[in-house]
C-alpha cells in the first residue's frame, strides 16, 4: 500500500460481467494494477451467493495489504465494493455505500448502468462529496444531494454568464 494513512483505498463499481464502471483509487495505482484489482474483486465476488455476508477480507487481492477488507452491495447488475483498512467499521462502510446509491438514484431517478456510464462527471462529483482521498467527508444524503444541486446552479450561472459575455 502506497498511503498508509489512508483508510478506504478505492470504491469501485463492477458490472455482472466483470467490467467496471466506476473507479476511484487512493492508492495510485497504475491502470494495469487497476485492471488486475478489478479482476481479482471481481472473481471473489462473483462466486458468493447472494444470500452471505456482505463483508470480505481483501488479502487476496495482491494489490491490497493483508489487512484489507471489501465491504460489498450487489445492487441489480452492479457491485459496488469499499476496499478499506481492517481498523474501518464494516457496517459504517455498508452504511457508505448504502448512502452513495440512495444519492445516485435520487440524482438520476432510478439509477442504471448507464447513467454510471454516459454521466461519469456527475457521479464522480456525487463521490467527491461522500469521499475524498480516502476519507469520508459525509453521509448524509440530503447533504450531499444540497451540494450537488448548489454545483449545478453555479455550472448554469457560469454558462449564462459566459453566453451573454
Amino acid at each position: 500500500p502506497r498511503c498508509q494513512g489512508t483508510m478506504i483505498k478505492g470504491i469501485f463499481v463492477i458490472n455482472n460481467h466483470g467490467k467496471p464502471r466506476l473507479i476511484k483509487d487512493f492508492q495510485r495505482m497504475t491502470q494495469p494494477e487497476q485492471q488486475q484489482t478489478v479482476r481479482e474483486i471481481f472473481g471473489l465476488l462473483s462466486k458468493r451467493s447472494d444470500n452471505v455476508c456482505n463483508f470480505l477480507e481483501g488479502g487476496s487481492v495482491t494489490t491490497f495489504s493483508k489487512d484489507t477488507k471489501l465491504i460489498y452491495r450487489h445492487f441489480a447488475t452492479l457491485y459496488f465494493v469499499v476496499a478499506a483498512d481492517g481498523n474501518e467499521s464494516d457496517l459504517g462502510l455498508l452504511d457508505l455505500v448504502q448512502v452513495f446509491v440512495e444519492t445516485l438514484d435520487k440524482k438520476f431517478e432510478n439509477v442504471c448502468e448507464l447513467d454510471l456510464i454516459f454521466r461519469s462527471d456527475m457521479v464522480h462529483h456525487i463521490l467527491d462529496e461522500v469521499v475524498m482521498g480516502g476519507m469520508v467527508l459525509e453521509t448524509s444524503g440530503k447533504e450531499i444531494m444540497d451540494a450537488v444541486t448548489a454545483m449545478e446552479r453555479l455550472e448554469l450561472e457560469t454558462r449564462s454568464a459566459a453566453i451573454k459575455a
